[in-house]
């Protein structure tokens, strides 16, 4: 068993190690020179027997030419009549081929008693065949003699004479010398042809895998030429049908690792430029403080409330690019998301009553496909966008519905709404939103996050300001819409 484990591995490993042309040299020729030794075989026997067919008449008319030779005469006590033969090997001379084969004889009656011919000749004890080709009464057979194997003939042939009639049973043996010669032969002839096939295929398997290959080595050479930045697609008219999915495959991942390395130097870019600011302030607030142009407490409460700013936009920029590290990642598991809206509305239930805001919550169920925290990150930012935004006292109202393909989450709130001029940049990071009263302003993260998970998540977001008749704006309205996991059941529940 262990060794036909070794024997298993190294196969293995010589397959993976296999080259494409080795690959198919060896799993084309390997069934054709498998077929063509049994095709051999077939045709050495084949050929035995066709040399038998041959030369089995020669030696079913050298039996008849003894034939001619026989007689019947009195036995030695004249009680009855025996067969006679004056057989010279002479006889057998005009049928023998040429110097390589021998032939021998034996003549007896139908008790086997020796008549005339090579007595250690073995007497034949067979049967005649039901059917045979051959206008005689005549078998063939292999046997052994003198330790050469021979082909010999059984004819028993009918005596007649001036004595009375009598039954003869003579024997010619052949050796096989030319027979095989024969079959060597045209086994040969075979073998030659076969290998000349071989070479064929084995040239024609070599020339269409180096004309297959050809576009293959060509896209390995313009990857190996390429910089290490260049990730723009591939361009291969000329490629073959089969190799388009694999450059498509290739396209598809350096778009994928274009978009990443682009978001990260994007990012990079701006984190560069926005922390320089914070950082830069603080550096400020710090020497003035230590040259005691304020007082003490209030360059503490100024450095404290530039390190707050600085960590909301440190942690909302770590949120951003966490949000493209789950873009990456497989596919996400199945949430309740009516649960965790709760769940968020209740670890800001205190913002929002310090605030005194009028708040109402409404959910259906609607288990939805999505990261934890990004679903998390998206409705705490919305609604802590919207609990800023709302004047105290005033309502704030969520509301998650399901229909049998999507769930819609909308936060109302009633502030100032978004300037037409603003809203084509919103979604853009660090382009934060500013209303009429200054109470909507930020970093500029917050909705920009929000756009990457809803995106990632197969979702829109859309902003709408809601109007009075008279035109006036009495809120905003965050819709997100997201694409159900499965379908809802048809009970939903309401809280206030």
């Amino acid at each position: 068993m262990p060794d036909r484990l070794s024997l298993l591995a190294r196969w293995r490993q010589l397959h993976e190690h296999l080259s494409l042309r080795a690959y198919l040299l060896l799993g084309i020729l390997g069934p054709v020179v498998v077929l063509v030794l049994v095709n051999t075989l077939s045709v050495y026997r084949e050929a035995l027997e066709s040399a038998d067919t041959a030369y089995d008449r020669p030696l079913l008319a050298s039996a008849k030419s003894i034939g001619e030779h026989l007689d019947i005469a009195r036995d030695a006590h004249g009680q009855g009549t025996v067969v006679t033969a004056t057989v010279p090997y002479s006889a057998l001379e005009a049928f023998e081929a040429d110097n390589r084969s021998r032939m021998y004889f034996r003549v007896s009656d139908t008790q086997g008693r020796m008549i005339s011919g090579f007595e250690d000749l073995p007497v034949w004890h067979g049967q005649l065949p039901a059917r045979s080709v051959y206008a005689a009464l005549v078998d063939f057979y292999d046997a052994e003699f003198r330790g050469q194997p021979v082909r010999v003939a059984v004819l028993l042939q009918p005596v007649a004479g001036s004595e009375g009639v009598g039954m003869a049973v003579i024997q010619v043996a052949e050796t096989l010398e030319l027979r095989r010669t024969l079959a060597r032969a045209l086994l040969l002839g075979t073998l030659w042809r076969q290998a000349a096939l071989i070479a064929v295929i084995a040239g024609v398997v070599v020339w269409v895998v180096q004309r297959a290959t050809r576009p293959v080595r060509q896209l390995s050479a313009q990857l190996q030429q390429r910089g290490d930045g260049d990730l723009t697609p591939l361009v291969a008219d000329e490629a073959p049908r089969e190799l388009q999915p694999l450059i498509d495959a290739n396209n598809a991942m350096m778009a994928r690792l274009s978009q990443l390395l682009d978001h990260q130097k994007r990012f990079v870019r701006d984190a560069s430029h926005q922390l320089r600011t914070p950082l830069a302030v603080l550096k400020t607030q710090v020497q003035s403080a230590r040259r005691g142009d304020i007082d003490a407490r209030q360059a503490l409460a100024e450095i404290e409330h530039t390190v707050d700013g600085a960590t909301e936009l440190a942690n909302q920029m770590l949120a951003l690019a966490k949000v493209e590290q789950l873009r990456q990642q497989g596919q996400a598991p199945v949430l309740d998301w009516d649960r965790l809206v709760r769940d968020v509305a209740l670890d800001l239930s205190a913002l929002i009553a310090d605030h005194g805001l009028e708040f109402s919550i409404e959910t259906d169920n609607a288990p939805v496909r999505a990261h934890a925290w990004a679903l998390r990150e998206l409705v705490r930012n919305l609604l802590h966008n919207a609990i800023k935004c709302s004047p105290d006292g005033s309502a704030l109202a969520i509301r998650l519905r399901s229909d049998p393909r999507h769930a819609t989450l909308t936060i109302a709130d009633s502030g100032p709404g978004i300037p037409a001029a603003q809203r084509m940049h919103l979604f853009r990071p660090f382009a934060a939103g500013r209303s009429a009263d200054n109470l909507r302003s930020g970093a500029g993260l917050g909705l920009a996050i929000c756009q990457e998970i809803v995106q990632s998540l197969g979702g829109a977001l859309v902003l709408d300001n809601r109007t009075a008749p008279d035109g006036h704006t009495t809120g905003l309205d965050a819709t997100v819409r997201l694409p159900l996991a499965d379908p809802p059941p048809s009970e939903s529940f309401t809280s206030r």
